[in-house]
């Protein structure tokens, strides 16, 4: 099977650059593939393995046999309308579905060609592997806008790597995206842990939580889960704004990278009591600021769904660790009653998004304390002096594998310094000017002289990216600006 695996993603693939090529997005493209799959796996479930369909009477893959041209345009349409009507898996995944396939012809094409393998003999992380070589090029499909929701992969391995989840780790990613945190974590734990039946179970359906705003992602991922035999009869993900309520769920681990970008429509009411002019709000009671900055409020909310000795990793931008106001409330409450111990300071140009200036957060939940949780802040530099672009020159594995070992995750608490990892103790931060954890101290080489300037295209790339990021903090402090004005007596 695994020789015929090379075979099946090449008519996969070239099947989405012909209806790339009639004007189907790889977007659209990937989510007919996604509804196209379920069926026909439900399909081979029920006559191969003598499984109970999911699916209702009328509406399964059967149903498409046969139909051409308008009668399946309409009856596709209509399978499409009732699906997203039932619960659990099969309503997350056909949830909004729309036919964006409008000639019949393709559409008979793609249904033709779905149904010449037999994909539940294919193994699980060749499925796998084709949709999520799918989700990538959709990803990096500049006119979708998709790649805001989808995170490096050697990135997520390595942050899982370091976290190390095991086999009764209940994990959650309240902006999962497409699921790369998810499925890396049930893969580590698979391929670290000899499980026993009950294990398996938990991790096939109770181990994984998964939340995002925007249906559409929302759909990819439960497919992405679904394909690697993730989820039972209720899906591990769903749709919803993650930051209107906690809930009542808490988590051993939170691995995540929330949406950057603009602020949020919503203002999130924290214990601060601060007064907010917007209609739009939502009241956090655990929530120690009150922000209509999303990432400030995805790190409050982080926080709050972890259980105690609960760990967390969040990818957030530069301006979470220096911003002040309500940024500076967070990063102090944060140092004093969690253990922030470890940053790592993202390279740009790995991230489809533009103009992004990522670090990855690592801290843990402690019970309450009259002294801080936090000791030491182990700061890992991967930014200064390291230029890494989408194509010519990828973040791999490598780029990442001194952070990890360094880490050191078998033991955290005996670390050694190196040339781009350092340590600062908790009084240090706490006397920096708000609490600043914008630290770096290595020599950037590309202001030393021309001999050391770096190609055109990596220039041009930092130029627009600091452009961007001035225009965001000019906002923000327009934002601050205007608030006050509003609030003042």
């Amino acid at each position: 099977m695994q020789s015929r695996a090379p075979a099946i993603v090449n008519k996969v693939w070239n099947y989405a650059h012909v209806l790339r090529d009639d004007g189907v997005s790889y977007g659209d493209y990937v989510e007919q593939i996604t509804y196209l799959l379920f069926l026909k796996m439900a399909h081979e479930g029920r006559t191969l393995l003598h499984e109970e369909s999911p699916i209702p009477d009328g509406y399964g893959w059967e149903s498409l046999a046969g139909k051409d041209g308008d009668e399946l345009e309409v009856h596709y349409r209509h399978l499409l309308e009732e699906l997203g009507r039932e619960p659990g898996m099969l309503g997350t995944i056909f949830r909004k579905a729309q036919n964006k396939i409008q000639d019949p012809a393709k559409l008979r094409r793609l249904i033709s060609l779905m149904d010449g393998e037999t994909w539940l003999e294919i193994d699980a992380d060749v499925k796998g592997d084709i949709y999520e070589g799918l989700l990538e090029r959709n990803a990096a499909d500049v006119k979708s806008g998709a790649g805001q929701y989808f995170t490096p992969r050697p990135l997520i391995e390595a942050i899982v790597e370091a976290m190390r989840p095991g086999p009764d780790t209940t994990i959650c990613d309240p902006a999962c995206g497409t699921g790369g945190f998810l499925l890396a974590a049930h893969d580590y734990v698979g391929d670290n842990n000899t499980l026993d039946r009950d294990q398996k179970r938990f991790q096939r359906e109770g181990a994984l939580r998964g939340v995002d705003i925007v249906d559409g992602v929302v759909r990819l991922c439960a497919m992405n889960l679904y394909l690697r035999g993730i989820g039972g009869a209720e899906s591990p993900v769903t749709a919803d704004d993650s930051l209107r309520s906690l809930g009542s769920a808490r988590y051993d681990m939170v691995l995540t990278n929330p949406p950057f970008g603009k602020k949020s429509s919503y203002t999130v009411l924290g214990a601060d009591g601060r007064a907010a002019s917007e209609s739009q709000t939502y009241e956090r009671d655990d929530f120690w600021a009150t922000t209509s900055n999303k990432q400030l409020n995805f790190l409050q909310h982080v926080k709050s769904l972890l259980k105690i000795e609960g760990t967390a990793a969040v990818v957030v931008p530069d301006n979470v660790l220096f911003e002040g106001g309500a940024g500076e409330t967070v990063r102090r409450r944060l140092l004093r009653e969690y253990d922030v111990h470890t940053l790592l300071r993202l390279p740009t140009g790995i991230f489809y998004a533009q103009g992004v200036k990522a670090n990855v957060l690592f801290f843990e939940r402690k019970p309450a304390s009259e002294t801080p949780w936090t000791t030491k802040l182990w700061i890992y530099d991967l930014r200064t002096n390291q230029h890494f672009t989408l194509k010519q020159n990828t973040l791999g594995a490598d780029a990442l594998r001194d952070f990890v070992s360094l880490y050191n995750p078998g033991d955290r608490h005996e670390r050694q310094e190196s040339e781009r990892f350092r340590a600062f103790d908790y009084e240090e931060l706490a006397a920096r000017d708000k609490a600043n954890l914008d630290i770096f101290w290595l020599k950037d080489m590309s202001l030393e002289g021309s001999e050391d300037l770096q190609p055109p295209d990596v220039i041009a790339a930092e130029i627009a990216e600091n452009l961007e990021a001035a225009l965001e903090q000019f906002g923000e402090i327009h934002e601050d600006l205007r608030l006050s004005s509003e609030t003042s007596p």
